[in-house]
């Protein structure tokens, strides 16, 4: 079949992916819900743990070696911040401060990534100020309370420090967000070209000559027609 052929048959039955692309449109634009704003608020901490003192004998530099020991320990660490304890802790300081978040919430909404001895931390809340107020008292258990989880360390309590932010910033919407109406309006298309080749497949009816000599059929004469 050649290249306008194929452009007859969509000719033809126009109007079945224009009549779907406007179906789809006005079901989508009518049942649309609103999207809620997000933002992300974020916080960057330094973890630090003071070296050995040097003794006579060692075999090794502690000023070099504290910081390796300090990688390794913060691997566990980033687990630590999104965990259950953590949790419990910043939404019993939350209440205090007027705002009520289950701690299972916050550990949904919470995320940690490490890289060498920094850790980062990510809250992502509809509400500016209660994720900025999240990031913040979550900081301070994290500082107030890493001596206890760094307590096989003994006497060398670790230092945590806050280096960068907290800052708060809109989140962008996503991209199953941004294509969710073109891709279904691209399908509506589709989906009514399909049915414009079903039904052209499915109607018996002769529109041009070269279906009668398909059929083995001399033509003798044609009368042009509208479709052709």
């Amino acid at each position: 079949m050649e290249l306008r052929q194929y452009v007859s048959i969509i000719r033809r039955r126009f109007w079945l992916p224009l009549g779907l692309l406007a179906i789809v449109l006005l079901l989508s634009l009518a049942l649309r819900q609103p999207v809620m704003p997000q933002f992300v608020a974020s916080a960057r901490l330094l973890v630090d743990v003071p070296p050995l003192q040097q003794v006579e004998g060692m075999g090794f530099d502690p000023r070099l070696t504290a910081p390796q020991a300090t990688e390794y320990l913060v691997d566990d660490f980033s687990a630590f911040v999104t965990g259950d304890s953590v949790a419990r802790m910043v939404s019993d300081r939350l209440a205090a401060q007027g705002i009520q978040v289950p701690p299972g919430i916050l550990q949904s909404s919470t995320s940690s990534q490490q890289i060498h001895r920094v850790v980062e931390i990510q809250v992502t809340w509809g509400d500016p100020d209660q994720a900025g107020a999240i990031v913040r008292t979550t900081v301070e258990v994290l500082q107030q309370e890493a001596p206890a989880y760094f307590g096989r360390l003994g006497s060398l309590q670790p230092i945590v420090r806050l280096f960068d932010g907290p800052r708060v910033a809109p989140l962008p919407p996503s991209l199953t967000q941004r294509l969710d109406l073109p891709v279904r309006l691209l399908l509506a298309v589709l989906a009514g070209v399909a049915l414009c080749f079903l039904l052209d497949y499915l109607d018996d009816s002769v529109r041009n000559k070269s279906e009668l000599e398909a059929m083995g059929i001399t033509v003798l004469a044609e009368v042009p027609g509208r479709w052709r």
